[in-house]
């Protein structure tokens, strides 16, 4: 496991977690020794490596290249977990500690916070487990991080759905994919198309459709049938991904209403969506004062 996120977002407290998970933790150990480390004998209990840009020889190009080289080798199953949060609870941790950021160390933390998730950006669209801490007190990330990784708790079966637009091509790691693109499209209503799947009125024109109903039911009966069988199988993760045209409105939609019902029937259920995450990250940050190049 990689454990990555800007700094103060909890990533040091959630390699802390794991290791208290029974993980075989390694903080910032430099991106060209990871390959020897594979090459060691196996361990027998999971490895869980923390990587920021403190480490001596941090490169996103050259952390994008290992996270696909781990993904093709087949003695590793790989997961990215990002820790995450905004911008604004950064700034606001760094002043209540009173620490210098490690790209702004002559400049004000927001600067360095505005540069980090800028430099991030790419590693973050790459992940495949998300945690956004900027509500979160320590005591609740280690809880999430147990819910989702105690490898100890061998009944629960922990469900990712992803939302996705095919043009930008599938997300990685997911166990099956469903195809939402035969769903009326919301973008074609102006007063819609700036809107998402989280709205409601979004959610109420897409289940308008005639084809919904029947649509859901079915979806809704075969993942009810398989997430028992999964966990009897003895499987600990199920990441299923919605795709659309756009990744907006019809995919958002329809995995927003089906982890409501999956999380009301008790299954520890996660959500991303993956072209609202990128558009984000594509808005500035935070309102500084400072300009960048």
């Amino acid at each position: 496991m990689l454990v990555t996120g800007p700094s103060g977002a909890g990533r040091s407290t959630a390699i802390d977690a794991l290791e208290d998970l029974g993980y075989e933790v390694i903080d910032n150990l430099p991106l060209s020794l990871v390959p020897r480390l594979i090459e060691g004998a196996p361990l027998g209990r999971p490895i869980a490596l923390g990587l920021d840009v403190r480490n001596r020889d941090f490169n996103v190009a050259a952390l994008i290249e290992l996270i696909d080289a781990l993904t093709r080798d087949p003695r590793v199953a790989l997961e990215v977990v990002y820790v995450d949060c905004a911008a604004s609870v950064l700034i606001q941790r760094y002043s209540q500690t009173r620490r210098r950021h490690p790209l702004a160390p002559a400049e004000t933390p927001a600067e360095g916070v505005a540069r980090e998730i800028d430099l991030l950006a790419p590693i973050r669209a790459r992940a495949d487990h998300l945690i956004d801490t900027s509500e979160m007190s320590p005591h609740d990330l280690k809880a999430e991080l147990a819910q989702w990784f105690d490898p100890g708790v061998g009944e629960r079966l922990a469900v990712s759905l992803q939302s996705f637009s095919y043009k930008r091509g599938m997300p990685r790691g997911v166990d099956m994919v469903f195809d939402c693109r035969f769903l009326r499209n919301p973008y074609w209503e102006q007063a819609l198309r700036d809107l998402d799947g989280r709205d409601a009125a979004v959610e109420a024109y897409i289940r308008g459709d005639a084809r919904f109903a029947e649509f859901y039911e079915r979806l809704s009966d075969l993942i009810t049938f398989l997430l028992p069988a999964m966990v009897e199988e003895g499987k600990a993760h199920l990441a299923i991904g919605f795709g659309c045209t756009g990744g907006q409105h019809r995919s958002v939609a329809v995995a927003e209403i089906l982890a409501k019902a999956l999380a009301e029937a008790g299954w520890p259920v996660s959500k991303r969506h993956r072209e609202l995450e990128r558009r984000a990250a594509s808005e500035p940050p935070l309102a500084t004062g400072v300009t960048g190049a």
